[in-house]
This record gives structure tokens, C-alpha cells and sequence, in this order.
């Protein structure tokens, strides 16, 4: 392997240099991203996961984007955690339909310890099935997070969201530091950190450039990035706020590539709203993760059977597990 594309782990980025690699022309920067992309992973291959709502609505955040918040007018309904034997029911028809792993999210500001055994007990049964587990749950102690690890559990999942200096203007009931407390909670219990953001918030280039400068200069590189595009829910605060470009969506996924070269960046949120076109060139910017099912948590999502059309057009594997290169290099819902 060259050495464009075999990059060393780094974690002393600076936003001159993040901001330099977002301003290349588009067909080097994509040549770049795509170059560290085949010498970490195979460009042919597709990771796939699912993701349920186990717990719906209610949260006592005030996440600007968020449709589950109490404090938005979304109109999404309570709901309460969901059993046992319906978790392992949808966990059984994703590994039918494909995935290899299955993501768990409870809108939750941080579980209670009774909740989190019932958690407990649904990833000791998707793991039975055999696929991987995620969960995301909010906020974690140190204590909780041992307990996940030594229930399995493989991934966890708490993003950043967005810059910190953006960050006051869309989140105001949990700090940025309590983000990357819990994140830090994780690390150490050793599970794998999903941890990515939501483009589209009304931010600036330089927001996108401080939230990937924030995620590659983590002690570890999250193992997985979600890249999420804003979904526009009428009666949340972003509602109606100006969409990102898709050129500029897909600038943000090759320089995350490129900074974090043995991460699994994972294209999430929002692809409903891109075209073919689009998605396929998020593939060759170093996209090797969806999440495949027709909702993300409480959103639309694709279609399985327009995923799978897309995956044969683009030639596109997704039978087979993912398994990272390294401890870098694997989620996230």
C-alpha cells in the first residue's frame, strides 16, 4: 500500500488543517477520501445494521432537531419500553432481511438502573440470535457502563451532534462535556464508540470542520461515525431551517474519511432525502455503513427493497459480517 493510503492514526488535528482538506477540488478530495478508503476497507463492501425504537417519545431534552422531545410540538406519541419478545421478534426479521447488527435507542435523558436491566435483557437476546448489538440510551456513569460491557454489548451510541460553539443553539438541557463524559465512560469499559453528528442544523462549514476536529481528536477514534442529514419534523425548532447542499454533505463524509481512516463511517439519517446519485457518491467519498429498514427511530428511511436495487446498480456487497481491520475500525445509530 501507498503511503496516501495508509495514513497514521492521528489525533492532533487542527481546524487549518480540517478546513484545507474540505477546500480541495471535489475530484481530489474524493480521489484522496476513496484512496484511504481501499487501503483500510473493501470498497465493495457495505456493512448493514437496523435500528428500533425500544422506548418512544417523552424526553426531557430540548434537542432542537428531535422529534421525541417533550419540550417540541412534534406530534409523536408516549410510548413505553417495548417487551421483551417484540424486540426479539424485529431483531429475527433484520437478520432475515440482512443486517448484522441490531441498534437499540430509547429516548431516554440517561437510563434508570431498573431500565437498564431491561435493556440488559434484550441485548443477552439479539446476541442469542446471533447479531451484533447497539444501544444508544443517553447519558452513561461509569458503573452503567461497565454493566453494558459485561452483559456483550458491542456498540454504544451517543453523538456529538454538532460543533460546540453550534452547540448552545440546538441542545440546552445537557452540556457538550456531558457528551463526551459518557463518551469517555464508554471508551473506558472498552465497548466500541459510535459517535458521529447531524448536518444541516443551520451551521456553518466551520461547525462542520469543529465537530470532525472534535471526533478524530478523541483519545480513540469513535469505531464508527454516523453522518446523519437532517430530517425536518414540523414542530421541532429546525423545522423549516435551509438544507445542507449535497455536495457539501458529501465533502463532510470524504474529509471524515480521510481524518479518521480506519473508522466505519456510516451514512444515516436523511437518506431518504438524497437521490441515487447522491448516495452513491457518499459510497466513493468512504461511506461503508447504513442503517437498512423503512424507520430510523421515529423518521422514514429507504425502503429495503430500493436499498437492495441500489446495492446491485452500485455493485455492492452486504452478505457477508463487517469485521473491523483494527480496534479503530468498526456503528452507530
Amino acid at each position: 500500500m501507498s503511503e496516501l493510503n495508509t495514513p497514521a492514526l492521528r489525533h492532533d488535528w487542527s481546524k487549518q488543517e480540517i478546513t484545507a482538506l474540505f477546500e480541495q477540488p471535489f475530484n481530489d478530495l474524493l480521489f484522496q477520501a476513496q484512496s484511504i478508503h481501499r487501503g483500510n476497507f473493501d470498497p465493495n463492501q457495505v456493512q448493514v445494521s437496523t435500528l428500533l425504537s425500544i422506548k418512544t417519545g417523552a424526553c426531557p431534552e430540548d434537542c432542537g432537531y428531535c422529534s421525541q422531545s417533550s419540550k417540541n410540538d412534534a406530534e409523536v406519541e408516549r410510548e413505553r419500553l417495548l417487551p421483551l419478545d417484540e424486540v426479539i421478534e424485529k431483531a429475527q426479521l433484520a437478520k432475515d432481511n440482512g443486517a448484522s447488527r441490531f441498534c437499540m435507542g430509547a429516548a431516554w435523558r440517561n437510563p434508570t438502573d431498573k431500565n437498564l436491566e431491561k435493556v440488559i435483557d434484550m441485548i443477552t437476546a439479539v446476541k442469542d440470535i446471533g447479531m451484533e448489538t447497539c444501544v444508544t440510551l443517553g447519558m452513561l456513569t461509569e458503573k452503567q457502563s461497565q454493566r453494558l460491557k459485561d452483559a456483550g454489548l458491542d456498540y454504544y451510541n451517543h453523538n456529538l451532534d454538532t460543533s460546540p460553539e453550534h452547540y448552545g443553539d440546538i441542545i440546552t438541557t445537557r452540556t457538550y462535556q456531558d457528551r463526551l463524559d459518557t463518551l469517555a465512560n464508554v471508551r473506558a469499559a472498552n465497548i466500541n464508540v459510535c459517535s458521529g453528528g447531524i448536518l444541516g442544523m443551520g451551521e456553518q462549514r466551520s461547525d462542520r470542520v469543529s465537530l470532525l476536529q472534535q471526533l478524530s481528536n478523541l483519545p480513540q477514534h469513535p469505531d464508527s461515525v454516523p453522518i446523519n442529514m437532517l430530517v425536518q419534523v414540523e414542530g421541532t425548532p429546525l423545522h423549516g431551517v435551509d438544507e445542507i447542499e449535497p455536495l457539501e454533505f458529501i465533502r463532510t463524509i470524504a474529509t471524515a474519511r480521510i481524518i479518521m481512516p480506519k473508522s466505519v463511517v456510516r451514512l444515516s439519517a436523511g437518506r431518504t432525502e438524497m437521490s441515487d446519485e447522491t448516495q452513491a457518491l457518499c459510497f466513493l467519498a468512504g461511506a461503508n455503513s447504513i442503517f437498512y429498514g423503512d424507520k430510523l427511530l421515529t423518521t422514514d428511511n429507504p425502503a429495503e427493497s430500493h436499498d437492495q436495487q441500489l446495492f446491485d446498480k452500485l455493485g455492492l456487497n452486504t452478505k457477508h459480517v463487517f469485521e473491523s481491520t483494527s480496534k479503530q475500525s468498526a456503528c452507530s445509530c
